[in-house]
């Protein structure tokens, strides 16, 4: 899976996916392959944290 680039769009691609089919950012990460910690950063940066009770980044 290729990731958006933008932080804007890489938050709602995110969220929708975790709200769709994944259980978790864990899951979501292992089922495409995908390094979790650089997602937490890229995200961070604009003020979203994941929310593991909401499986969320809010």
């Amino acid at each position: 899976m290729t990731l958006p680039k933008d932080p804007v769009m890489l938050l709602s691609l995110i969220n929708t996916k975790l709200r769709d089919y994944n259980s978790s950012l864990d899951d979501f990460c292992k089922e495409n392959n995908l390094n979790e910690d650089e997602i937490k950063k890229k995200l961070e940066m604009i003020d979203y944290h994941y929310n593991e009770d909401r499986n969320q980044f809010v």
